[in-house]
């Protein structure tokens, strides 16, 4: 028989957690968080040509380098937020916040790339013919074309982030007691 969830702490993800005290456990969560399987899995069966800077660098080796730059920042960032707010207070919330958060990153830092490459063509350009068709080229491909692909894949990456920060730096919190009977009946709110 299917049972029918009362309250909200009985539906998936909506535990309520705090952070674990020991510091190692956030760097892990950072680390694995960093980790996307995709990334890994696919450097170690096809490996990149370029492993320096340039304009040619593999895409894969740029997301994770982002993503060892923004799942620690981002982690840093969520500790704040519950620290002042008490929010995120559930695994859903954490999980959540990463996704939401890594969509706009993706996004902007494409949009970003977009117009890095638009003052690039500029340059290279041999008119203003030229630099107007070579802006209108690369916003069509980078701007909007490849934009929702960026953007599934930030949101994808950071689902991925947010699942190791919620389950690796995130612990259960302990229900209190109404010892005192202060805290009244939790039903009635």
């Amino acid at each position: 028989m299917i049972s029918i969830p009362e309250r909200a702490e009985d539906f998936p993800g909506q535990e309520r957690v705090t952070w674990r005290r020991e510091p190692h456990w956030r760097v892990l969560a950072a680390i694995a968080g960093a980790l996307w399987p995709p990334i890994p899995i696919t450097l170690m069966i096809w490996p990149p040509q370029n492993w320096g800077p340039s304009l040619e660098v593999d895409p894969r080796l740029v997301a994770l380098v982002i993503g060892l730059i923004a799942v620690p920042v981002g982690l840093w960032l969520l500790r704040r937020e519950r620290e002042r707010t008490g929010k995120p207070s559930t695994r859903l919330g954490v999980v959540w916040r990463f996704m939401f958060y890594g969509g706009l990153l993706a996004a902007g830092l494409q949009a970003l790339f977009a117009l890095i490459l638009c003052v690039f063509g500029w340059f290279e350009a041999g008119g203003i013919a030229q630099a107007a068709g070579a802006t209108e080229t690369t916003l069509l491909i980078y701007g909007v074309g490849l934009l929702p692909v960026a953007v599934m894949i930030g949101v994808s990456y950071a689902l991925w982030a947010g699942l190791c920060v919620a389950f690796i730096a995130c612990r259960p919190q302990p229900e209190v007691r109404d010892r005192l009977g202060v805290l009244g009946d939790r039903d009635e709110a």
